[in-house]
């Protein structure tokens, strides 16, 4: 099973491109600092415009750097179902231990179209998948006796829960049992979403923090409360610092002074505010990041 706090991975770029010593740097260091696992190649990682070529080179620079240490969950969604199997072809290839495979966005499927797509990709590709439960970006919200389906198959193994939705963790542990990984897609929420059921964190924030988002998770695994308490406190401000304006541009300017990126995003991405940085800057301070 997947679970702790598993970076939803940035992607470096300089010249337009990707930067790829800097990307495999920056992986090294998210291991180093305890995160539990990585995921390339989500949203985060400005996957949307990434070409097909650049997202299995993203994922296999990413593999080469985790080399079994942790677990590598390579972000393969599309609103094609080909495209789909095809970048979960291309992970499986790469050495990924699991594709994260997003409901198809714009299109709108119902919920049976749901499990076609998933069930059309779970048969193509033997490899352990995570849905992508987001309907704030996808417009479409799989139901829990969707996912209740889906998780009979046997290489649907989780969740990534970004519904905001904190009965929908103890809803699917009743429905599909506890085997079933539920990590939480919503950073400022996923200490409720460990009370509730849940296994971990795919974070946007543990890009800039990661030592911290990993002491969470081991924290609550050992039942220290008040240090799960004390450090979410420490984070909440950065939390809702990295959404004030769209991912990743609040996760991107925050690494730029930690020398992990420069701060480029691709269009239609853009840098973040003034007004935002001098929000993420004083979150930064606030969890001891910066001075």
């Amino acid at each position: 099973m997947f679970r702790g706090s598993l970076p939803a991975l940035i992607t470096p770029f300089t010249n337009g491109s990707v930067d790829e010593k800097a990307f495999q740097d920056f992986v090294q260091w998210q291991i180093n600092e305890g995160s539990h696992g990585v995921v390339p190649c989500g949203t985060t990682g400005e996957s949307p415009t990434l070409s097909h070529d650049e997202d299995m080179r993203v994922t296999k620079l990413c593999v080469e750097v985790a080399n079994g240490k942790v677990p590598v969950i390579a972000g393969t969604g599309s609103n094609s179902t080909e495209e789909a199997i095809a970048l979960t072809q291309g992970a499986k290839a790469s050495g990924a231990d699991a594709a994260l495979i997003v409901t198809p966005y714009y299109n709108k499927p119902s919920q049976e179209g749901l499990y076609q797509h998933f069930k059309a990709i779970h048969d193509a590709v033997e490899i352990p998948i995570v849905i992508y439960n987001i309907p704030g970006r996808s417009i479409v919200d799989m139901s829990v006796e969707t996912m209740a389906r889906l998780a009979e198959l046997p290489n649907i193994v989780g969740v990534k829960d970004a519904t905001a939705d904190l009965a929908r963790p103890a809803k699917t542990r009743r429905v599909i049992g506890d085997d079933f990984a539920q990590l939480s897609g919503e950073d400022a929420t996923a200490v409720p979403f460990l009370a509730q059921g849940g296994h971990g964190c795919i974070s946007v924030t543990a890009n800039v923090a990661p030592a911290l988002c990993a002491q969470v998770q081991d924290a609550w695994r050992a039942r220290d409360f008040d240090r799960v308490d004390e450090l979410n406190q420490r984070l909440m401000p950065l939390h809702e610092a990295m959404f004030m304006e769209p991912s990743p541009g609040g996760a991107k300017y925050a690494l730029s002074p930690l020398g992990h990126c420069e701060d480029r995003l691709r269009l239609p991405m853009i840098s973040i505010s003034e007004t935002c940085r001098v929000a993420v800057r004083n979150a930064m301070v606030h969890a001891g990041l910066l001075n």
